[in-house]
């Protein structure tokens, strides 16, 4: 075939797939990937290394501007990617399509063909507040699989951690009282981040979600209220607010109501009125505009028994200075200001081949190289929780007194050691984990992040690395 009639080949079959729904399955994750993860394993099965044992580390290498952690989430849905990775033939043949691969060495394609994620990962438990440099996750495996997998670990741990950790941070500042709400799914950033970000505020802290499909999928119950459209409708075609808030309640008795449409202060009058006559009972009313501080007040004086919830735009910020202001207020919708944000920059770096420690040494950018462990100091006494501070070392040291190594063995050769942990037990490890920062870690105003110190083999094996042909140094340093 010529130049010219491959290319028109090529041309047709990619224009044939491009009208399907960009939508995701478990058998689309081996695609779901940057193109370079996929240039460079064909680059390594040339060079005969895509069986080399390699480790890479997802850290952090810095945290959001007024961060002072991050609660690590996300493992559960990269377990499932790994587990499920696999490249079917019509996948092999889309990807031979592209005119990408013509030079890649045969042996590349007959690789994909048999692909399965036969490695070990090393993870800190969901719920557990991390700090710059320390791996979230560590991924030792043939090379080639190592490396295809970044795109969508980075994907999923980075953006969880991110609504973990907001979650966290507002249901400290509202206090465990307070209800707390995910209202997040129109502003994700996609279905499937709604689907991400309503597991991870749950893990982290919330009480309930909007969104039906992530709520019945984990076990939950959905929780939600009303929007002002339907109070505009039944307004117009049955004559008043108040008809509208009894038709909703004809069907759905004693919902929190929206009662911020028109008056907000007239509404709750209303209310007042038929609960004390008897012609209503009232779980809640929310207030999604205004002057919240002040309507709060008033609606409080009004309905003295009826739980208020305030939503529109809110972050951890307004929350304490609506608490700090008395506000009169039982619980919190979140959605905007939740799940989405400053991101959480993760990176996810190679830091031993075949036993040989490497590192980036880019300015700004330097890694620590070899495979590592956090080991996480807490009070002088067993009777004491606070962290102390946490210790960067390699993974061949040992704990010293009152020190917990976090990364844990959850999977190995390919297959995950145990079931995917409970949302209820990861959300008491996250209220664990934050109750035990420091106090400056956790203030919104010029947080600090938790001492890290760098073990001292570590920061010989960084100098003795440093400018170094890796070679030199393994066979110097190990």
């Amino acid at each position: 075939m010529t130049s010219s009639r491959w290319n028109a080949a090529e041309n047709t079959l990619l224009q044939e797939r491009e009208d399907r729904a960009l939508t995701l399955t478990e058998a689309d994750y081996s695609l779901l990937t940057d193109l370079y993860q996929l240039t460079m394993a064909a680059c390594y099965v040339g060079e005969g290394l895509e069986q080399a044992r390699a480790s890479f580390e997802l850290t952090v290498r810095r945290l959001p501007q007024g961060f002072g952690y991050l609660i690590a989430m996300g493992l559960a849905q990269a377990l499932e990617y790994l587990e499920k990775l696999r490249f079917s033939p019509e996948q092999i043949a889309a990807l031979q399509a592209t005119g990408l691969f013509h030079h890649a060495p045969k042996q590349f394609w007959s690789l994909l063909a048999e692909a399965e994620f036969t490695g070990d990962v090393w993870a800190v438990p969901e719920g557990t507040a991390i700090f710059p440099h320390e791996p979230l996750l560590r991924v030792e495996a043939p090379l080639w699989q190592a490396q295809l997998v970044e795109t969508y670990l980075l994907n999923t741990i980075n953006y969880q951690t991110l609504v973990a950790t907001r979650a966290a941070r507002m249901r400290d500042v509202a206090g465990a009282e307070a209800t707390l709400l995910e209202f997040g799914t129109r502003r994700a950033f996609s279905p499937q981040a709604s689907l991400w970000a309503a597991r991870a505020a749950l893990a982290a802290g919330l009480d309930a979600t909007s969104n039906v499909l992530a709520a019945i999928q984990l076990g939950q119950k959905p929780s939600g209220t009303m929007a002002h459209s339907l109070v505009m409708a039944l307004a117009a075609k049955e004559g008043s607010e108040a008809e509208a808030f009894t038709a909703f309640h004809r069907y759905f008795p004693g919902a929190p109501l929206l009662i911020d449409t028109y008056d907000t202060i007239a509404a709750a009058q209303s209310l007042a009125e038929s609960i004390q006559s008897g012609k209503m009972q009232l779980a809640g009313v929310r207030i999604d505009s205004g002057d919240l501080l002040t309507l709060s007040q008033q609606v409080r004086s009004l309905l003295p028994g009826v739980a208020i919830f305030a939503s529109g735009d809110l972050d951890e910020w307004e929350i304490a200075r609506l608490r700090a202001n008395g506000a009169c207020i039982d619980g919190y919708g979140l959605g905007t200001r939740l799940v989405t944000g400053a991101p959480v920059n993760g990176v996810y770096k190679l830091v031993e081949i075949d036993g040989i420690p490497v590192m980036k040494e880019s300015s700004g950018k330097m890694t620590y190289p070899g495979r590592k462990q956090i080991f996480r100091r807490y009070g002088e006494t067993l009777h004491e929780t606070s962290l102390q501070r946490d210790r960067l070392g390699l993974i061949t040291e040992n704990p010293q007194p009152r020190e917990q190594p976090l990364l844990q063995l959850v999977m190995q050769e390919g297959k995950a050691i145990q079931p995917p942990e409970a949302i209820a037990q990861i959300r008491q490890r996250t209220a664990t984990t934050v109750d035990s920062l420091p106090t400056q870690c956790r203030q919104l105003d010029n947080p600090t992040t938790g001492e890290v110190q760098i073990s001292a083999a570590l920061q010989e094996l960084t100098e003795a690395t440093k400018h170094q042909p890796p070679r030199l140094v393994a066979s110097e340093g190990r």
